[in-house]
């Protein structure tokens, strides 16, 4: 009997524990949208190497998390405008912290929203990266449709995430991605996944012996 109270609690766990990496709250929320924030650190700074982003450029982070990659955007524009959008008000919250002094100065804002209908006018941004996100957005298709309402013409939008299906260690991914209940895409799916929604010059870019893809695509003139 306790063995079994024992394994029912650690799925119970599990569970919860899941349900904080797709949609952090709480006090463990905050720490979680922290920790994976530098656990990403290093993905982020690649995916972002495939981007070029002016110094005026305007940027929109989908799933900003903690808001690491906000500040990474916003010293690459520091003429520029950047805001960060997440459906969690955990994130939100430590996403305000962490960017403090440049929302103080104008530069960046801080929104709480869903990808599935972004706040934002058509054509408002030059650039929108969505980093280690995509996996749980209610609609892939249709939000990436949205996605590219809200770029300018000639605009750019870059998916960047650490594992896609097909990619190394595989066998680790796939059963962790299956209890996440995330989307698991293959390389071509990320790229088809751009292409259905309007986007032109669709390519994926990868780094040797890891799982990381970057997919960017541009919304044609």
């Amino acid at each position: 009997m306790f063995l079994l109270i024992r394994i029912a609690l650690a799925f119970v766990i599990a569970g919860w524990l899941m349900q904080q990496v797709r949609k952090p709250g709480g006090w463990v929320g905050r720490t979680v949208a922290r920790a994976m924030g530098l656990s990403h650190s290093a993905m982020t700074d690649w995916g972002l190497r495939q981007l070029t982003v002016a110094k005026n450029a305007s940027v929109l982070d989908v799933g900003c998390g903690g808001g690491r990659t906000v500040g990474k955007l916003a010293a690459l524009a520091p003429e520029g405008r950047v805001v960060g959008l997440d459906y969690s008000a955990a994130s939100v919250a430590v996403a305000r912290e962490t960017n403090a002094e440049a929302i103080q100065a104008g530069r960046v804002a801080i929104e709480q929203g869903s990808v599935a209908a972004l706040p934002f006018p058509d054509g408002t941004f030059d650039i929108v990266t969505a980093v280690e996100t995509h996996y749980y957005w209610p609609d892939l298709s249709a939000n990436v449709r949205e996605v590219f309402r809200v770029i300018k013409p000639g605009g750019t939008f870059a998916l960047i995430a650490e594992t896609y299906r097909g990619g190394p260690l595989v066998w680790l991914y796939t059963p962790a991605m299956a209890l996440l209940r995330a989307a698991f895409l293959t390389d071509a799916e990320h790229r088809d996944l751009l292409s259905q929604a309007g986007f032109s010059g669709v390519s994926t870019e990868h780094v040797k012996g890891k799982s990381w893809i970057c997919a960017i695509g541009r919304r044609p003139l």
